[in-house]
């Protein structure tokens, strides 16, 4: 789950008559080469996914070698640049269809990929034209196994306004996970508007609209509030909603579950409370779903298309479904281990409609312990791992007992 800071667009352009520019980033520009980087992000991952009705486990070991290149942009009043990437995956053992391309139990050895943008700025707006890596509450890529997702398409990022950000784009091409085809995800298009407004240090908002060609239509909002309350004190309310509505030649079931007829609909939100006090923090969240059927994502808008409060393994986002969740995180900076943390947290969904019956309940024991190394020969070499215990009584998900290990080395070329 993807939780930010986000601004409402309407509230925020009530402002934009009281606000000043900032500075221009452009006349910032040092140059399109003295402004590089090149990166290159070694990953190892590792899932085992136990099933226990039967079906074969499914365990994954893969190393990836994700390399960025981000140029500066040229001076003058209108800067161009260009930013690439490179990807390659390696299969060292097993292998799932979320990460190598191929047949079951015939999964190919490798995936890669490569992609490149170009980019024009303009004071502090940026036209970006090419393959890229959005992430946007409408439009999210995912990269939470071995290889990032990427689309192909062009979007704009406008900061003129202090604490304002304005996006507009249209993708028409998605690169799944594991694939090196440049359109495997078989997207007609994808618009995307929207915003975000930082208030102040403590208040924030954002709504943003999608519209993805003969699949569905997407509106989403976010409020997020802190209150401080007395030294390493606080409180912070997080409210995220999507209302989805499919197009009328297509239906939720077919994309993703429910009982669907043409024309189907869906309203989902989540309302999490987090108490922080010291190193440690105490959550608690609600997440409803109403409508024909539950909240369909990755479906041309990305695998990470989800901010809301109880998307773990399971997501919680069947039709009619509400869940709470209870959680706690811990930093282990507080005392003494800088780059120590673990969260824990149980999600218990029940009202599920489906297959005729209006009951149906799922769980979720969730635990993430990541470290990072902090000085030394392997700074910022980082560790995650990441347990799941699922269990359902509905038909179309299985109990499971799930690991997920990473290991992450940046490496800073330029």
């Amino acid at each position: 789950m993807q939780v930010m800071k986000w601004s409402a667009l309407a509230l925020a352009v009530t402002a934009v008559t009281t606000q000043l520019a900032f500075a221009s980033a452009q006349s910032d520009s040092k140059g399109f080469v003295e402004d590089s980087s090149l990166n290159v992000l070694l990953r190892n991952t590792y899932w085992n996914r136990d099933y226990n009705n039967g079906r074969d486990d499914v365990k994954t070991w893969g190393q990836a070698f994700i390399g960025t290149y981000e140029s500066g942009f040229t001076q003058g009043t209108v800067g161009v640049g260009v930013d690439a990437f490179g990807l390659l995956g390696l299969k060292l053992d097993g292998g799932q269809g979320d990460m190598f391309p191929g047949e079951a139990k015939d999964w190919d050895d490798s995936v890669g990929q490569a992609g490149a943008a170009v980019k024009v700025r303009l004071s502090n707006t940026v036209i970006k034209f090419g393959d890229q890596m959005p992430s946007l509450p409408v439009l999210a890529y995912d990269d939470s196994r071995l290889l990032p997702q990427s689309f192909t398409g062009t979007l704009i990022t406008s900061s003129e306004i202090e604490g304002l950000e304005l996006n507009a784009g249209r993708f028409t091409a998605a690169s799944p996970m594991a694939s090196a085809a440049r359109d495997d995800g078989r997207l007609k298009s994808i618009d995307v508007a929207g915003g975000s407004y930082q208030f102040n240090e403590d208040l924030s908002a954002s709504l943003y609209y999608s519209d993805i060609e003969d699949v569905a239509k997407k509106y989403y909002a976010n409020v997020n509030y802190t209150i401080a309350l007395a030294e390493e004190q606080a409180l912070n309310f997080d409210f995220n909603i999507y209302k989805t509505k499919y197009e009328d030649d297509t239906t939720a079931s077919d994309l993703f579950f429910g009982n669907g007829v043409e024309g189907d609909d869906n309203t989902v939100f989540s309302l999490a409370g987090k108490y922080s006090v010291g190193a440690h923090a105490f959550i608690l969240a609600y997440q409803q779903n109403s409508g024909d059927v539950g909240y369909a994502y990755d479906i041309g808008d990305g695998g990470s298309a989800i901010w809301l409060s109880n998307s773990y393994y399971s997501d919680f986002n069947n039709a009619d479904e509400k869940s709470w969740q209870a959680s706690y995180e811990l930093d282990f900076a507080g005392y003494g281990v800088p780059g120590l943390s673990w969260k824990t947290a149980y999600v218990y969904g029940y009202d599920i409609d489906f297959g005729g019956a209006d009951d149906a309940k799922e769980r979720e024991f969730f635990n993430q312990v990541k470290y990072t190394i902090q000085s030394g020969a392997a700074k910022d070499l980082s560790f995650k791992f990441r347990n799941s215990i699922y269990r359902s009584d509905t038909d179309f998900t299985q109990d499971l007992n799930e690991w997920r290990l990473f290991a992450e080395y940046p490496l800073e070329i330029l």
